[in-house]
């Protein structure tokens, strides 16, 4: 059984975080993946206080184990989310796009754990400063927003800057990743895109269906120009944004056509003209199972893996 800081830290089972993805991570998902031992965690990106109210309830009437909510800090209702974090007391929290320092004592006053999401290991060490509990650090192979720099540099760097436990993310399917982060000296990973092909995730099917039928160059990167990268999956929507980026377009025009973009494909199934939010490990998932048969898998794979290398390693020689 694999233990960690994270899992004492904030009670659960299992050092898995899924990733809290807006229009993806719903309360359905977030419910299964709790009750199946890891951090299920909603995705409230830029929805507003009430529809985040219900997602937590939905959690709250299948579960009593610990959840989370993702907040994303550039949302025009971030107040409004927080207070309902705090009515709801919601466990933990994980945010992105910003610094949540200036929340984190009304948080840390009800219990709740906040893990920010870092790209740097300056922005992690100034986190750490505000006395956040945990970091997620983050790798450009993951989907959506990104940062510059892979997991596998990013992570050990993270570690070695700050004493609180750190959470690997970015280009990890399986075992083999959670064994990799842990050796690098993460105590736990965070997943999205394979949680998105769980049964129990509410996207379109045919979002699921692109993401098991994806190689593994089926990802590109889009935004640059505007200073937002964003990681999706290729299609009729990315080579557009593609054309007008190396036509010189404004990003600020640019960043105009994206809205909107991310519920058309995840809500309505437009796998062509919507923003297919994944990472590059999409290549590797290959079936649609449920949360709990995920996670499973997950651990079972990490075990096989340690006792590959205890068998290989365990005397001292290769």
């Amino acid at each position: 059984m694999i233990k960690t800081r994270i899992c004492e830290l904030i009670n659960i089972e299992y050092p898995i975080f899924q990733g809290g993805m807006a229009w993806v991570s719903t309360g359905e998902l977030v419910a299964a993946v709790s009750e199946s031992g890891g951090l299920g965690i909603i995705g409230s990106g830029q929805a507003p206080a009430d529809w985040l109210r219900v997602e937590i309830r939905k959690v709250k009437a299948i579960t009593k184990k610990p959840y989370g909510v993702n907040v994303m800090l550039m949302s025009p209702f971030v107040d409004e989310v927080m207070q309902v974090i705090l009515e709801e007391r919601v466990p933990v929290i994980t945010t992105g796009a910003g610094n949540p320092g200036k929340y984190v004592p009304m948080l840390k006053e009800i219990g709740t754990k906040v893990i920010p999401v870092v790209a740097s290991v300056a922005l992690a060490k100034r986190l750490e400063k505000a006395g956040v509990d945990a970091l997620i650090a983050e790798g450009m192979e993951s989907g959506g927003h990104i940062g510059e720099i892979g997991t596998f540099p990013l992570v050990p760097q993270v570690v070695d800057a700050v004493k609180i436990p750190v959470i690997a993310a970015g280009g990890i399917v399986d075992g083999r990743g959670l064994v990799a982060a842990l050796a690098l000296g993460a105590e736990g990973v965070q997943m999205g895109t394979r949680f998105m092909c769980a049964e129990e995730c509410t996207i379109s099917h045919l979002i699921k269906d692109k993401i098991t039928k994806a190689k593994d160059r089926a990802t590109v990167i889009t935004g640059r120009s505007t200073g937002h990268p964003v990681r999706c999956l290729d299609n009729r929507f990315t080579r557009l944004i593609e054309q007008h980026e190396r036509e010189g377009m404004l990003a600020a025009d640019i960043e105009k056509l994206g809205i909107g973009k991310l519920r058309l494909a995840m809500v309505e199934g437009d796998i062509e003209n919507g923003s297919i939010m994944a990472g590059q490990i999409a290549g590797a998932v290959q079936r649609i199972e449920p949360a709990a048969q995920i996670i499973q898998d997950i651990m079972q794979s990490a075990e096989r893996e340690y006792k590959r290398l205890a068998a290989r390693f365990g005397d001292g020689r290769a």
